[in-house]
C-alpha cells in the first residue's frame, strides 16, 4: 500500500476515529487504526466493538492495500512531522514507512484482515436533520446523565420521533433534561437509548454548521450517523426507558419570570461555597418582586443575593443543588426564563411556552 496526504488532514482524520479507540482492552486490535485504500478512497476506522467511527481521508492512492497501526504512536508520530504532505508505505511483512520531507519512520504494523469491520446498516428511512441542531439537541440535554450507574439506562439518552417532531430526554435520578426540535417532514416512529458516550463522541465530531446533514439509520440493536464523509455506529441500549411523560407535570403553585443572566450570575457565585466534599443547598425564597439566593457554608463563608423578578401565585422557599441549577441554565439561549414551583418538596420546572426545553429539578433539604 502507498498513500499520500497533507498531514492537517491526517491528524483530522485521527483526531476523528480516536474517540472509538478504547482505553483498556486484552485485544490489540482494537488500539490500532485501520487505514484502507482497498478501493477508491482512504478511509480511517477504529472500533471499541460497541462504538465504531470511519472516515474518509482526502489524498491519493498511488497502490492500493490496508494496515492497521497503532493508534496512539501513529497519532504522536502525524502530530512531530512537518507540515506537509505525509507518504505512507506498506510491504508483505506488515512494515510500515512514513515519510515526510526529510523524515522517514519505520514502525511494525498488522494484518488489515484481522481488523472487525463495522456493523453493516440498511440505509433506508433516515431521519435528516442539521449538525448544529442535533449537536445543540446533545449539549442542552447530555449533562443530566448518569456517567456511572447500577442502573444502565441512567447512562444513556432516550431518542424518540413522533411525526416530524425529535425528543431527547436525558436523567441521572435527580434531574431531567429533555429538548424538542421540530424536522422538516414526517418520519418513521421510533425510541432508542443511545449510549451517552456514543453522544458525547458524535458532539465533538460534527461541524455544528446549519448547512452540514447528519442521516440517521436504526435498526434493533445499532444506530448509525452519516455526517457526510464520517459515520459513526453505536449499539443501542436494551431496555424500556423510563415513563417521562408521567413525571412532568403543568400544574404550578407559583410561577416565575427572571433575567436568565441574573439568576446565572447568582448561581454562579453560590457555587463558590460548594464543592464535592462539601454539597451545601441553595435556598431560594420568592416573595412579591423579588427573589433571594442564599447559601451559607461553614468553611467557606456565606452568599445572598436578591433578584428582581415577576410572580404569579404563592410565595415559597425551597432548596436545591446549585450545580443542577446552574447546568439548566448555561445551555438555555432565551434572554428571561420561567420557572414553575409547586411546593418545597416538588420538583421545579424551567420550560418554555412551546416546551421545546425542559428542565425537571428536584429540590433538597435544608435548614432555614
Amino acid at each position: 500500500m502507498i498513500i499520500r496526504a497533507q498531514k492537517t488532514e491526517l491528524q483530522r482524520a485521527i483526531r476523528t476515529v480516536m474517540s472509538a479507540i478504547p482505553g483498556k482492552t486484552t485485544m490489540d486490535i482494537l488500539t490500532c487504526i485501520l487505514i484502507d485504500a482497498t478501493v477508491d478512497q482512504i478511509k480511517f476506522t477504529a472500533t471499541d466493538t460497541e462504538l465504531g467511527i470511519e472516515t474518509v481521508v482526502s489524498g491519493e492512492i498511488d497502490e492500493r492495500g490496508l494496515i492497521c497501526i497503532d493508534a496512539k504512536l501513529f497519532s504522536d508520530i502525524v502530530s512531530k512531522l512537518p507540515s506537509s504532505e505525509v507518504t505512507i508505505t506498506t510491504d508483505s511483512n506488515l512494515q510500515i514507512r512514513i515519510t515526510c520531507e526529510n523524515t522517514e519512520l519505520r514502525i511494525v504494523g498488522k494484518d488489515g484482515t484481522e481488523f472487525a469491520s463495522l456493523p453493516s446498516i440498511d440505509r433506508e428511512n433516515p431521519v435528516v436533520m442539521s449538525q448544529f441542531a442535533l449537536r445543540e439537541m446533545i449539549e442542552q440535554t447530555i449533562f443530566s446523565i448518569a456517567v456511572n450507574d447500577a442502573n444502565k439506562l441512567m447512562t444513556g439518552a432516550l431518542l424518540e420521533t413522533n411525526e416530524n417532531e425529535i425528543r431527547m430526554v436525558c436523567l441521572d435520578g435527580h434531574r431531567i433534561a429533555i429538548r424538542r426540535m421540530k424536522l422538516d417532514e414526517v418520519v418513521p416512529t421510533f425510541k432508542v437509548i443511545i449510549p451517552g458516550k456514543t453522544l458525547s463522541d458524535l458532539q465533538k465530531i460534527m461541524s455544528g454548521e446549519e448547512e452540514d446533514k447528519v442521516h440517521i439509520y436504526f435498526t434493533k440493536n445499532e444506530v448509525l450517523f452519516d455526517l457526510e464523509g464520517t459515520i459513526v455506529v453505536s449499539r443501542l441500549i436494551e431496555g424500556t426507558y423510563f415513563r417521562i411523560d408521567q413525571m412532568l407535570s403543568n400544574d404550578f403553585d407559583t410561577k416565575i419570570t427572571v433575567r436568565k443572566a441574573d439568576l446565572a450570575a447568582s448561581v454562579s457565585r453560590a457555587m463558590l461555597f460548594t464543592s464535592e466534599s462539601e454539597k451545601r443547598p441553595l435556598v431560594v425564597s420568592i416573595a412579591d418582586r423579588d427573589m433571594n439566593l442564599k447559601i451559607n457554608s461553614p468553611a467557606r463563608g456565606s452568599m445572598s443575593d436578591d433578584i428582581q423578578i415577576t410572580k404569579d401565585g404563592k410565595d415559597l422557599m425551597i432548596g436545591f443543588n446549585p450545580k443542577f441549577v446552574a447546568d439548566a441554565l448555561n445551555v438555555i439561549r432565551d434572554d428571561e426564563i420561567t420557572i414553575y414551583f409547586l411546593n418545597s418538596k416538588s420538583p421545579c420546572f424551567i420550560r418554555d411556552e412551546q416546551q421545546s426545553y425542559v428542565y425537571l429539578i428536584l429540590p433538597v433539604n435544608f435548614v432555614a
